[in-house]
Order: C-alpha cells, then sequence, then structure tokens
C-alpha cells in the first residue's frame, strides 16, 4: 500500500509542476505587460522589468519560481495591490470561494438525492419524467448560464436576491451564486442515485428485507439508500473540484470577491503573479483531490490499486 500511495504522490507532484510549467510558459507569450502605463517611459519599463527580474530568460525566472513556491512565496503583485504578497492576497478571496462552492455542493446534493429517490420510487411515471428532464437541464446548463437568469428575473424583475455581492449582507449575498452553482451536482447526483437506487431496489437483498414485513420507508432509508450512497461518494469529490473551478464565472456574474474574480481582474490587468497563484490553486485543489479520491479507491477496493500497480 505504502508504494501505490508514494507512486500516486510523485505523479501528483510531477502533474503540479507540469501545470505550473505550461502557466508559466502561457503568460510568457501573452501579449501587454504588468507595466502598461502610458507615462512611463521605454527606460522606466526597463528597470521595472530589471527589478522585479522579469529581463531574465525563461527557465531562470521559472527555476526561481518553483523555489519561492516550495517555500510558500507565489511573489508580489505588480498591479492589483502593488507590492503586496500574493499570497496574502488570495486568502480572503480563496475562503470565499470556499464557501460558495460548499453551500452549492450540500444543497446540490440534497436536491440530486432527493430528486433521484423520487425519480427510482416512481421508475417509469411522470415523476420519473420530470426529474430526468431537471437533471438533463442542470448538466447541459452552463452554471454562468442559470447565474445570469437569476441575476435578471430573480434579483432584478422580482427584487427576492441581491444583484451583486454586499458585505453588508453576506448571506442574501451567497443565495445566487449557491443556487446556480448547485444545478450541476444536483443534476449529477440525481442521475446517479436514480440508476443507482433502481439496480438496489430490485435486488435479492431487498426483497428478502421487504419480504419480513420491514415498511417501506425503513427499506428506503435504512437499507437502499445506504447501498445507493456508495458508488455516489465516489464521484463527489471530482464534482467538488469542478464547481470551485467553474464558479470562475459565476462569482465575476454576482460580484463576489472570491479567488475566480481575483483570477479574472488579474488576466485582464496582465498582473502575472496573480494570475499564476490562482490558476496554480485551482490546479493543486484538482490533484490533490483526485490523488485523495485515487489512494481511498486503492484502500475500498484492492484490485484497483493491485492493477495500478501492474501498470
Amino acid at each position: 500500500m505504502s508504494k501505490y500511495v508514494l507512486k500516486r504522490v510523485l505523479i501528483s507532484i510531477l502533474t503540479l509542476l507540469a501545470i505550473l510549467f505550461v502557466l508559466f510558459l502561457m503568460l510568457d507569450y501573452m501579449p501587454g505587460s504588468p507595466f502598461n502605463d502610458e507615462k512611463l517611459t521605454a527606460a522606466q519599463k526597463a528597470l521595472l522589468y530589471a527589478k522585479y527580474g522579469l529581463d531574465q530568460p525563461f527557465f531562470i525566472r521559472f527555476g526561481k519560481y518553483v523555489g519561492a513556491v516550495l517555500r510558500g512565496d507565489l511573489g508580489f503583485s505588480y498591479v492589483l495591490n502593488k507590492n503586496k504578497a500574493v499570497a496574502d492576497m488570495i486568502k480572503g478571496p480563496l475562503v470565499v470561494s470556499l464557501k460558495v462552492g460548499a453551500m452549492g455542493m450540500l444543497l446540490g446534493t440534497a436536491l440530486g438525492l432527493l430528486l433521484g429517490i423520487a425519480a427510482a420510487l416512481k421508475h417509469n411515471t411522470w415523476v420519473d419524467t420530470l426529474c430526468s428532464v431537471v437533471s438533463i437541464l442542470g448538466v447541459s446548463v452552463p452554471s454562468y448560464v442559470f447565474a445570469l437568469l437569476l441575476a435578471y428575473f430573480v434579483g432584478f424583475k422580482l427584487g427576492w436576491i441581491p444583484i451583486l455581492y454586499s458585505s453588508k449582507n453576506v448571506l442574501r449575498s451567497f443565495i445566487g451564486p449557491m443556487l446556480a452553482l448547485a444545478m450541476s451536482p444536483m443534476a449529477s447526483v440525481s442521475r446517479f442515485t436514480r440508476s443507482e437506487m433502481i439496480d438496489v431496489l430490485g435486488s435479492d437483498y431487498i426483497q428478502l428485507v421487504e419480504s419480513k414485513g420491514v415498511r417501506q420507508n425503513n427499506v428506503i432509508l435504512k437499507h437502499a439508500l445506504r447501498n445507493t450512497l456508495i458508488p455516489i461518494i465516489t464521484i463527489m469529490g471530482p464534482i467538488l473540484v469542478n464547481l470551485l473551478t467553474g464558479s470562475m464565472v459565476v462569482e465575476k456574474v454576482f460580484g463576489v470577491p472570491g479567488i475566480g474574480t481575483m483570477m479574472v481582474t488579474a488576466i485582464q490587468s496582465n498582473d502575472y503573479n496573480v494570475t499564476i497563484a490562482c490558476a496554480f490553486v485551482y490546479s493543486a485543489m484538482y490533484i490533490v483531490m483526485m490523488l485523495i479520491i485515487d489512494i481511498l479507491y486503492g484502500i475500498i477496493d484492492p484490485r484497483i490499486r493491485v492493477a495500478k500497480e501492474g501498470s
């Protein structure tokens, strides 16, 4: 088991380094400069490049940046908050993004379970069809489209939710982003729950429980749902990470001061260090989550571990 875990950790570290290299390379070829002020002369820009080490060869800059990242130093902001440490800048927005993402995940999971159970219990009826249509819409329509619809109809037309984030009423400001982000996990969990619940309800195990006179509610909650949750839990990790990475545009729509909004602003301002840091944080969250799931797979089912060790 230790060999398997070590191998997955090394692969994750190499993947993060490759991602960091690609990000660094893309920004190196991105048009524009952090110092686009028209008042700056060519000589002044050259001095700024020299001050921040941007005039050095690519691989030297990349090697220094990797070394700094390993020490927890993500550099300084060039534009958004000049000379402020990027690590300090992203702490607050990251917490906001995690809160919005977690709320959307919890709401989406709860609604998805309810829809999936209802669809399975009313299999091949209008209820099943309705739940399936809702799930298809949740998967097909991007979260930012739901965000725009909510902002316009529910926020602007009806006035039920704030259109833009307000620090004076944080909880109400989270309603719109939370609902928009909840659609995707709701649809995914609903589809998996329906499929697994139908299989479990038709199994010999459930028929044996029912033959003993156990009430239907107990059959569903204590037996069928418990067995249904096992495969659903395995998809929660990727769904959560996709939710966090997909919150970028949703945050921008509602003006939520999360890391997604910061990243979009940094890209528009050519603030290299902030852009790389935000993208790297997203990538690290995804890689770490997938690593945890991979290790849990190996613990839960040794056949997966043996197969991957063999490959």
